[in-house]
Formats: C-alpha cells, structure tokens, sequence
C-alpha cells in the first residue's frame, strides 16, 4: 500500500506530498510490537496504513488501560512535533498491518516550517484530545459492554474489514478491566447477533445494531474526527 493509505497523507497538498515522499520508509507493524515505551525517546513518527495501534497508559505496577487508537486516519508519536520529546504513553500495534514512519528530526523540521503540514498535524491532534478525552469519561460512567462496542466500532473504523484478531485478555487490558468482564460483555454480543468471537478472531455481524448498543462516547469521538480532519480539508485552510 502507498502512503496513500494514511489519510493524513493523502490529504496533503501535491507539492507537500512529494517532499515528503523520498523521507518516508515502509515498515511491518506485526501483532505486539511496541513503538514506543513510556519515558523512552521517540526516534520515529508513524503514519498507520493497515495497522491499528493502541495508546496505553502504563502504572508503576505495569497495568496499564488504554487511551487512545490510531490507524489510517492518524500518527503515532505527537510528542516529537508538540514540543514533550516523551510521553508516559506506551504505543503498541494492537493490529498487524503496515505503514510508514519518518524520523522524529526531520518531521520535526518539517512540522516548525508551518503550512499545510502543521495545520494538518495539529488538526489531527486536537481530535486524538478529544478521543483521550472521551474515553476516560466512557471508563468511568459506562459499562463493558458499551466500552466493548465503542472499542470495537473505533477499531473497525480503522480497518477494511470488519474482522480482529484480538485475545480477550488484550481486550481486558487495553479496557484496564478483568478478564471475567470481558468475556460477560462479549457472550451478551455474540448472544444478540452482533459479533462472533473464536479462536481469538472477533467478526461484527451486524454494525447497526453495535452502533445501536454503543454509549454516546463513539458518536462524540467520530463526530470530532469527521468536523476536523474531513477529505480535503487542506483545500480550504
């Protein structure tokens, strides 16, 4: 898949794009893979074409729940460009897949220039706020199975089909929930037709109804997304 397949990407200017192109490097996201740790410096941003990954906040004691998802429609590694250098975040590949990364200087550079890059990054990052924002909210005043559906319809969003390879434990940790949570919340879905789940494989069989079930807080998130970053958005800024 070309850069293309980053919305980002895609919506850049001709002229931008081209200057961008010979800087950026394909890579595999396989399943698991970490691309940044908490506190650890940056060295890469990462434009997702195929792959979804997962933002996770990490305690002292190693639990850890998840914040944010980033897939086509994003980047992973803001820091780099808004200044932090680190986050306490742990970036990890939550779907395997592929995309592109370029190094954290020369986007950096790139970003301090101004222009359509800029306006487009900060964009991009005013929705993941919202998103971040969102989904503590959802973690406090929602139960697993609406935070099951929101989690579940962000993802699919992310991906062109509407099937995930995902373990019920990593479902458990990226909610920051039990295990036995989970597998409650998922047996009520399977049950009324809205998934299947086997083998670690989650397939939506009906999204209208999952839409349905959801808690507000997916409305809110995509609402945010589709108002700031929409296609051609650099057109009329």
């Amino acid at each position: 898949m070309s850069p293309r397949g980053n919305r980002l990407l895609a919506v850049l200017p001709e002229a931008d794009y081209q200057a961008l192109l010979p800087l950026l490097e394909p890579v595999r996201l396989p399943l698991g893979m970490a691309l940044y740790e908490s506190g650890g410096v940056q060295g890469y941003v990462y434009f997702p074409t195929s792959s979804i990954v997962s933002l996770l906040y990490v305690l002292e004691d190693g639990s850890s729940a998840e914040i944010a998802v980033t897939g086509c429609e994003g980047l992973v590694g803001i820091a780099l460009f808004m200044g932090g250098e680190t986050t306490p975040s742990r970036a990890v590949v939550q779907s395997a897949g592929h995309g592109y990364r370029i190094r954290a200087a020369v986007l950096k550079e790139k970003f301090e220039a101004g222009g359509a890059l800029q306006y487009l990054l900060l964009r991009f990052t005013q929705a993941l706020i919202t998103q971040m924002t969102q989904t503590a909210v959802c973690n406090r005043h929602h139960a697993i199975d609406q935070q099951l559906c929101r989690w579940l319809l962000l993802s699919l969003d992310r991906l062109p089909a509407n099937d995930l390879v995902m373990t019920q434990d990593l479902i458990a940790n990226m909610l920051g929930v039990r295990r036995e949570g989970v597998t409650e919340a998922a047996g009520k879905l399977q049950a009324d037709g809205l998934i299947e789940y086997r083998r670690g494989r989650i397939t939506v069989l009906d999204r209208a109804k999952l839409e349905a079930r959801v808690c507000e807080c997916y409305a809110v998130v995509k609402k945010e997304y589709d108002r700031l970053l929409p296609a051609g958005v650099l057109e009329s800024a």
